[in-house]
């Protein structure tokens, strides 16, 4: 294991895809008391290319250009909570470590998902048939493969499930979660729950709202009711349960 990384990053936001991570990033970028690292999301800790009986953390050095100083250092990788060991993996790299957890409606979500890999052209599929038979694409397949990182649209929404994890591996205390809807809004109220957390200076007020646009294209479907619904039927034990463990209240979500 290279020790070369003496200065952990202990600031993570795991999620979720399509929640708010790009904007909050750029409020990120502009904190003096944060080191901000050489892109967004550093996707090391599911990376299936490591060696993770014995992690090389120092490679994480290399993210940054400040080696030394006192910024807390931080990670903003909205795929870490949903991906199998990504959180076992940051837990055993730094047990002290706080995570911040933006989550939007799992239907709304989906949507925003489906219209990026469709603008990527990893999707060819309209939305209705990607959340129906195109979950066929992942039978078979293991949690860890390709195909989990793009045409999970419905799975990522079992916020329940993945929020209980991250329970059974870090105190509660070291856990922020918030919603995406509320950062929107009201952006500033985020910001300062997000301070207070990390236990640092206010933000400085900014307007990032703009910074997570869908491409300028045209997209050849729509989302229905019928989708809707059929994302409210399966989510919807998962997500009373959810809304149990962090107190978030998510009655406004159309999931919901």
């Amino acid at each position: 294991m290279d020790s070369r990384n003496q200065r952990k990053i202990d600031i993570f936001c795991c999620g979720v895809q399509k929640g708010g991570t790009t904007s909050l990033h750029a409020y990120f970028c502009n904190h003096p008391q944060l080191d901000t690292p050489k892109f967004k999301e550093l996707h090391f800790f599911d990376n299936e290319d490591l060696d993770w009986n014995a992690p090389n953390y120092g490679l994480l050095d290399d993210y940054f250009n400040n080696r030394e100083g006192d910024k807390r250092r931080y990670d903003i990788t909205p795929i870490y909570l949903f991906w199998p060991q990504a959180l076992e993996r940051l837990q055993a790299y730094n047990p002290d470590a706080k995570l911040i957890f933006l989550f939007r409606d799992p239907f709304e979500r989906a949507w925003s998902q489906w219209c990026m890999e469709y603008a990527r052209k990893s999707e060819d599929l309209p939305f209705s048939a990607a959340i129906r038979e195109g979950r066929d694409r992942l039978s078979g397949k293991h949690p860890q493969s390709p195909e989990f990182r793009v045409y999970t649209y419905l799975e990522r929404g079992f916020y329940g499930q993945q929020v209980e994890r991250a329970l059974r591996l870090f105190p509660r205390e070291q856990l922020l979660f918030l919603k995406s809807e509320t950062f929107r809004t009201d952006h500033l109220v985020t910001l300062r729950h997000i301070s207070d957390f990390l236990g640092i200076a206010r933000f400085a007020e900014k307007d990032a709202k703009s910074e997570n646009a869908q491409p300028p294209i045209t997209y050849p479907c729509a989302p229905t009711e019928d989708d809707r619904l059929l994302f409210q039927k399966a989510l919807r034990q998962d997500l009373t349960k959810f809304s149990r463990l962090t107190g978030l209240d998510i009655f406004d979500w159309p999931t919901f």
